[in-house]
């Protein structure tokens, strides 16, 4: 996996897989540690933590909770200090594929879209809360939806007739007028995917990753994170490269750079034509690897 090689695994190293999932890049971390060597898997989804195959291997923790935590986790633990942290930001087969989710508009079933079903509200309690103006911001800032204006004025307008906007079946049907017949599925895919960002506030707990991840990696350790839209690799873009979520780069009095780590990656590493044929939902993956330079200020 060239996102578990750029980690650079060591088998006696400590590392985090911010993004548990399926479990298949703990896995390939787990198969190059000794019993020296430790990983820390986080994931706040409950499926999740029940399918963890490692659950019983004494290298491995798994940490119930979302990656936002994961300096006060790696404090809890007693870890001064890792040598590497991976986190692969897309959804997991089994969200997309259970009906029961509402990630997807492939299936009929409640809009949920909570990564942590223990709280929280889902994307229905959104649809049913927030105003037009709300709605037409965030369908335009996560899905670059251009007829962001008309979808949230839809989904107001059959609320306040009493049909709330409740189930996959609904959204489509209330959206779908708006949307291009040409590009339907690409822009239904995106108007799922500007409510699941919302509903999670994958952003700002990516940001939170992002700084405590410089924080609680030694230096020289590695950052590596795979990205699936252009807001979330512009982000890990502008902190690999300046170690600011803004992307402003700091400078000392003489005009050099104050960056905290080493952007390895001037380009993202894109999966090949095989890797997309096998596993079509890679082709929009971006991976960018960093590493924390010796005198980085954190």
């Amino acid at each position: 996996m060239p996102s578990v090689d750029a980690l650079c695994v060591t088998p006696g190293g400590i590392y985090v897989d911010a993004t548990y999932g399926g479990g298949g890049h703990s896995a390939a971390i787990l198969e190059r540690l000794d019993a020296g060597g430790h990983l820390y898997g986080f994931d706040q989804d409950e499926d999740a933590v029940k399918r963890a195959p490692a659950a019983g291997d004494p290298r491995f923790t798994m940490v119930y909770s979302n990656f936002r935590y994961l300096s006060n986790f790696m404090d809890y633990y007693g870890v001064e200090s890792v040598d590497g942290v991976l986190a692969d930001l897309g959804v997991s087969f089994h969200h997309f594929d259970d009906p029961t989710r509402g990630f997807s508009f492939r299936w009929e079933g409640s809009l949920d879209m909570r990564m942590n079903r223990r709280g929280g509200r889902s994307a229905a309690d959104l649809l049913a809360s927030a105003s037009a103006e709300d709605l037409t911001r965030l369908l335009r800032l996560y899905g670059e939806l251009r007829q962001a204006p008309r979808i949230a004025a839809a989904i107001v307008k059959a609320r306040e007739a009493g049909s709330p906007v409740a189930t996959v079946e609904a959204l489509r049907a209330v959206a779908e007028p708006m949307l291009n017949p040409r590009q339907l599925k690409k822009e239904m895919a995106q108007l799922f995917q500007a409510l699941r960002i919302e509903v999670n506030d994958e952003l700002g707990a990516l940001r939170s990753l992002l700084q405590q991840a410089l924080k609680v990696l030694r230096p020289g350790g590695r950052l590596a994170v795979i990205t699936y839209h252009s807001l979330e690799d512009r982000l890990v873009k502008n902190f690999m490269r300046t170690g600011s979520i803004d992307g402003e780069e700091r400078k000392d009095f003489f005009g050099r750079s104050l960056a905290p780590m080493r952007l390895l990656t001037s380009k993202p590493v894109v999966p090949g034509e095989d890797e997309i044929e096998a596993n079509p939902r890679s082709r929009s993956a971006k991976l960018r690897i960093a590493e924390k330079l010796p005198d980085a200020e954190t």
